[in-house]
């Protein structure tokens, strides 16, 4: 076959994606700059969830930070091996930085909105607004996230059988930056790394201890009977944490350490620290205050933190059920579904947690489901790199009592050479590099230019 007629064939063989969240989006862009047609099946906003606001794809609907984006941080390199690869999401997200140190956090507008153009405006990319009632025959990746509907759970679970495990994911609120008391509150980031770009709210011991008591005793939204909360040690409430000791917080996201009150120079007993969440600086997200307190609740208790007395909450916090499947038991490290080889899982229904993690799923699916369509060899990503030790993780068929991961640096195996601390950290990211340019290499994963109809811009 020539290639002219291969590049013909593949265009006529589409592949559906089922969800247009950070994964689908990912994957049907794979597809796509590979010159494969995608259906891209998006139920918003024809019926929305719990926790989206808007019909974009890839909507932030917790955090607008992709976490760090150093060496230091294994989801750091996670990042810099999706750029490697042709990450639509990275790319996004990389034009619609905001201001957050070492972290990178965009403006979750400007981000989803580039992302939802770019696939709207691809050749190879049919939009369906419509809900996905049932799994789709043929080729398909499902990447429909936390908020899978009730209807296609149940198919999924007719195909899987009765072990969906699943746990709540809890939402941070957003205040308006304006509404903030700059007499009380003080702008620095720990340590002085990044400048000024966290607003902390300080804390006396007393203050301190009033707060806790009263989002301990505060009145919570009730779970339904039968539903047992599983909670990700990563998105706590922090209620949950409260509950767990007095001084539960002040160790964790209230903790005060490399921060310096610079009205009286000292150290405050406790912070809260606010991130800014949109590219003019007009909201903050409160870093680590998920919550499932009810909505009064929150504006009388939260309203208690010195500086936010008069806060205006743009976004009140939320709970939802987040359900993903047993992947040791189902998911090969293709991604595939042991059950039937035309069907990739991708996304944190997968078992991976965190917006970037969910998004390299997504890629690796897409890139899988183009190499099915095209004849070629389905590829794993190396163990020494981000992405592969991840996937290794949650497709470990040794696996018992399967809860979510993010990237770390604890996945990967240990270095041939001593090291300690930030200089282990490097030598692994930097070998993790090096791995995912000879696995890109000698894979040929970049698809040749005649592939892709042309190059979007984002």
């Amino acid at each position: 076959m020539s290639d002219s007629s291969r590049l013909q064939a593949f265009r006529e063989s589409q592949v559906t994606v089922v969800g247009a969240g950070l994964a689908g989006s990912e994957a049907a862009y794979q597809l796509a700059r590979r010159g494969i047609a995608v259906r891209l099946v998006e139920m918003r906003p024809v019926k929305m969830t719990e926790a989206h606001r808007t019909a974009d794809f890839a909507e932030l609907v917790c955090s607008n930070s992709l976490r760090n984006d150093s060496m230091e941080t294994a989801v750091g390199v996670l990042k810099e091996e999706m750029r490697r690869l042709g990450s639509l999401v990275i790319a996004a997200a990389d034009r619609a930085r905001v201001p957050a140190g070492s972290a990178l956090a965009v403006d979750r507008n400007d981000f989803s909105r580039a992302i939802t153009a770019a696939l709207e405006q691809h050749p190879m990319v049919e939009i369906s607004r419509a809900e996905a009632s049932e799994i789709p025959a043929g080729l398909t990746i499902l990447a429909t996230g936390p908020l899978t509907s009730p209807a296609l759970g149940e198919s999924l679970n007719l195909l899987i059988g009765p072990r969906n495990l699943y746990f709540y994911d809890a939402i941070a609120p957003i205040v308006a930056a304006d509404s903030i008391d700059m007499d009380v509150a003080f702008k620095a980031s720990r340590y002085g790394k990044g400048g000024d770009d966290y607003i902390n709210c300080p804390m006396t011991a007393v203050q301190y201890e009033a707060f806790v008591a009263a989002v301990v005793a505060a009145e919570k939204i009730e779970l339904h009977p039968f539903e047992k909360p599983v909670y990700f040690e990563g998105c706590m409430p922090i209620e949950e944490m409260a509950r767990r000791g007095p001084m539960t917080l002040a160790f964790g996201p209230m903790r005060p350490v490399g921060l310096t009150e610079p009205r009286g120079g000292r150290r405050p007993f406790a912070v809260v620290q606010l991130r800014q969440d949109d590219a003019t600086g007009r909201l903050y997200n409160m870093v680590g205050f998920q919550t499932k307190m009810t909505y009064p609740e929150q504006r009388r208790v939260l309203r208690m933190i010195p500086g936010l007395e008069k806060a205006e909450f743009v976004r009140l916090g939320s709970i939802h059920r987040n359900t993903f499947v047993d992947s040791p038991r189902l998911i090969r490290p293709t991604l595939q579904l042991k059950a039937r080889d035309d069907l990739f899982l991708a996304g944190q229904m997968v078992g991976v947690e965190g917006y970037v993690e969910s998004a390299a799923a997504g890629l690796l699916a897409g890139i899988n489901a183009a190499n099915l369509v095209m004849n070629r060899e389905l590829i794993v990503p190396p163990r020494e790199t981000a992405v592969g030790s991840l996937v290794a993780y949650i497709t470990d068929p040794t696996r018992r009592d399967f809860q979510p991961m993010n990237a770390n640096y604890g996945l990967m195996p240990d270095l041939k050479i001593r090291a300690r601390g930030r200089q282990k950290k490097i030598e692994m990211g930097t070998r993790a590099l090096a791995a995912i340019d000879g696995w890109i290499e000698r894979n040929q994963i970049e698809p040749p230019a005649a592939m892709a109809p042309r190059a979007l811009q984002l």
